[in-house]
């Protein structure tokens, strides 16, 4: 395939692309208030909440463990913090999946001379494709609860989920949904959705940035099965370095890099 061609193939895919998809989502919210001020009002309900920062795929470190990377990260003018992970796979929801990443943002926000009071809120909010809990709820807002007495804990940890298959336009929710799954600006009920959506689909530079992302991901996947097959014929064991990197395109560097014994 020429260049002209994967560039029609690129701006055929774009037209398709939704809020859901993940690149484009990233895309879309990045450093973007005032959509991401619209989503959490709706989900959580509050009208006058204020968004200070937002930044997409933020990684978040744990030293003894797994890294995670969040979806849309957010903080509002109360401090507290907001994970929103846009998930189409049922599996990437899991509740162990929530668990853990409200406490690696609790690691995070506690520094080392803070009393434990100062923690901030924290929500983890996953907005899935299908109704991952089961139970045909729009919306599932889990919070800790004493179970003798039925009393709310009051920790300040937040997990919801958002039931993207639910879209009923008579509710502000479904709407969200609605617009979440669309692929025409022009079949959006929220503005702030729908301009970012059409400058990404429409204006030359939005197309553009979107058509670098979907070239990088190409070649990050082409270097990803480069680095596989090269370690797939490692453990063959029968060629050299220097074979292996000629027939991967890689440096011989890289490949004795391969080579070398992981240590955690």
């Amino acid at each position: 395939m020429n260049k002209e061609q994967q560039h029609q193939e690129d701006l055929q895919r774009l037209r398709g692309f939704r809020l859901i998809d993940d690149d484009f989502m990233n895309a879309c919210f990045d450093d973007n208030i005032e959509g991401t001020e619209l989503i959490l009002r709706i989900i959580l309900n509050k009208p006058n909440l204020s968004v200070k920062s937002v930044k997409t795929q933020k990684v978040m470190k744990n030293l003894l463990g797994r890294d995670i990377w969040l979806d849309i990260d957010a903080t509002d003018g109360d401090n507290a913090e907001l994970d929103i992970e846009i998930q189409r796979a049922d599996k990437g929801a899991d509740p162990k999946r929530a668990r853990y990443h409200s406490s690696i943002l609790d690691a995070h926000l506690l520094k080392p001379n803070d009393d434990f009071k100062d923690l901030p809120e924290t929500y983890v909010i996953f907005i899935t494709e299908n109704d991952v809990i089961g139970d045909n709820e729009p919306i599932y807002i889990i919070d800790r609860q004493i179970i003798t007495t039925g009393k709310s804990f009051n920790d300040g940890e937040h997990i919801i989920y958002v039931n993207g298959a639910d879209k009923n336009r008579a509710t502000e929710l479904g709407k969200l949904m609605h617009d979440f799954f669309c692929t025409n600006p022009d079949d959006m009920h929220f503005k702030q959705l729908a301009d970012r959506a059409r400058y990404f689909k429409e204006d030359e530079r939005g197309v553009a940035t979107m058509c670098k992302v979907m070239e990088d991901m190409r070649n990050e996947t082409a270097e990803r099965t480069k680095i596989q097959s090269a370690m797939n014929l490692l453990k063959l064991g029968k060629l050299s370095f220097e074979e292996i990197a000629n027939a991967m395109e890689l440096s011989v560097e890289k490949v004795k890099e391969l080579a070398m014994p992981k240590t955690v």
